[in-house]
């Protein structure tokens, strides 16, 4: 089920593993093809990852059995799930027609997730492995800047606060903004809103969704009280149209995905750019940050 060792680091790298993670994930491949339970739950995962694929939206639940590995392969042992699930991964795209740069873009976000986990624990891990589910399950692309995910509108989606006139089990994009990608101009944000306006047109004719939804830290409308009108993230806002739902404080977000730990103390937070005053300053004299939730519609091309 797994890359023979001489083919691992070269795959590895194809999907962005941080070089200093590749070393010790090659050296405990042996570790789990020479146990039969550890390979017999490897294989359990992979099923779970590709259970009920049709059901877009929706997270399997892979805690427990990723539980149940062996404990000095605990960090690791969701990187060969994935690696596992890759070639299924890969067939369904290629059924799809995808483009096979778009196909390693999108599955590029394990190396990310890799990355943040080493920035945040100082050793090789997945920071958001049910996350990364999306992925390889065919439900996430990532097209420019931003990530696109094939959903369904929920009977409490948020967004129906702001006036979205749409029954639940309509199709819809949500879309997600990764770290590690650079600035979210308006240009990039633009191309990438058109590389999804073909791409799923072209890859999945049957869905048509309608419109776009994001739920996001970076759509609280009190940065716009914080930020400079031209800033990124206000002229990103300003594409949707939000709810004024509040709901519970999320002061780790911001912290989390700005700074790069979300347990950092608020105290000693950095003040180097706009954004990082921004954050900081609002959590010092007291405020909190919310998830904002927001959409615009997606006309065909």
């Amino acid at each position: 089920m797994l890359p023979d060792a001489d083919d691992l680091p070269e795959l590895l790298l194809d999907l962005a593993v941080p070089h200093e993670d590749i070393n010790a994930l090659v050296a405990q491949r042996r570790r789990v093809t020479g146990d039969p339970d550890t390979l017999g739950l490897l294989a359990d995962c992979v099923e779970e990852v590709f259970r009920e694929p049709g059901d877009t939206g929706r997270t399997p639940g892979l805690d427990t059995l990723l539980a149940s590995a062996p404990a000095e392969l605990a960090d690791l042992f969701p990187v060969y799930v994935f690696l596992a699930a890759l070639p299924r991964t890969r067939a369904h795209h290629q059924a799809r027609g995808i483009p096979a740069e778009i196909s390693r873009r999108t599955l590029a976000d394990l190396g990310r997730n890799i990355a943040v986990h080493r920035r945040r624990h100082g050793r090789t891990g997945v920071q958001a492995r049910r996350w990364l589910v999306r992925h390889f399950r065919g439900e996430l692309y990532q097209l420019g800047r931003l990530q696109f995910e094939r959903a369904r509108i929920g009977p409490h989606t948020a967004p129906a606060a702001a006036g979205l006139d749409a029954a639940p089990g309509t199709p819809c994009l949500n879309l997600h903004i990764p770290d590690f990608h650079g600035p979210l101009t308006p240009s990039a944000c633009d191309r990438s809103l058109a590389m999804a306006r073909e791409f799923f047109a072209r890859h999945f004719p049957e869905e048509r969704p309608t419109v776009v939804l994001c739920h996001s830290w970076l759509l609280d409308p009190q940065l716009r009280r914080c930020l400079p009108a031209d800033s990124n993230i206000v002229r990103f806002q300003a594409r949707f149209r939000i709810a004024r739902e509040i709901g519970e404080p999320a002061d780790t977000e911001p912290v989390q995905f700005v700074f790069g730990d979300p347990e950092l103390p608020v105290a000693d937070l950095p003040r180097r750019t706009s954004v990082e005053r921004a954050v900081g300053d609002h959590l010092r004299a007291g405020g909190h940050w919310y998830v904002g939730h927001g959409w615009f519609p997606f006309p065909p091309g």
